[in-house]
């Protein structure tokens, strides 16, 4: 099989589900620290979809990590069809939840003009962690196109 900057149980693996773990966990951390998140269903949804972003990319994370120390090969068919469905199930949440919750920030924001009528709403905030969303599926994405691309290659 091919190896390809980040593929499975590889370092250039391993960092790219480090970053996607960690951009999850601070857009969860950003969006639950703002107040009254959970009063915009978007904002819930993000959080959860960021919470099975964090879970996938951990599980990855420690696959990469034992095959790294054990200098095993995760690159076969099965595992890697198991990997692509993964990154394409969280991928495609993560997109929907972060363009859902940029959706209800741009409608405040901008159209109701919101943010400035209440100083002591938390907008900036909300930005913040969909922009750590949005950075988070663009490593999943990658991730995602890798996997494909290894899948193909395979057969």
């Amino acid at each position: 099989m091919k190896s390809i900057v980040g593929s499975p149980g590889t370092a250039s693996g391993l960092i790219l589900r480090v970053g996607q773990c960690l951009c999850a966990a601070s857009s969860i951390y950003t969006m639950a620290s703002a107040h009254k998140f959970s009063d915009y269903t978007a904002f819930c949804y993000l959080i959860a979809a960021m919470g099975l972003q964090v879970l996938w990319s951990l599980g990855l994370m420690c696959l990469d990590i034992y095959s790294l120390r054990t200098k095993r090969d995760l690159q076969n068919p099965v595992i890697v069809s198991l990997f692509v469905v993964g990154d394409w199930v969280t991928a495609t949440l993560s997109l929907a939840a972060a363009c859902s919750s940029a959706g209800v920030v741009v409608l405040y924001a901008k159209d109701l003009d919101f943010c400035r009528m209440l100083p002591h709403h938390p907008c900036n905030t909300f930005q913040i962690s969909i922009g750590f969303a949005f950075v988070s599926w663009f490593l999943m994405a990658m991730s995602s196109h890798v996997m494909f691309w290894l899948l193909a290659t395979t057969y």
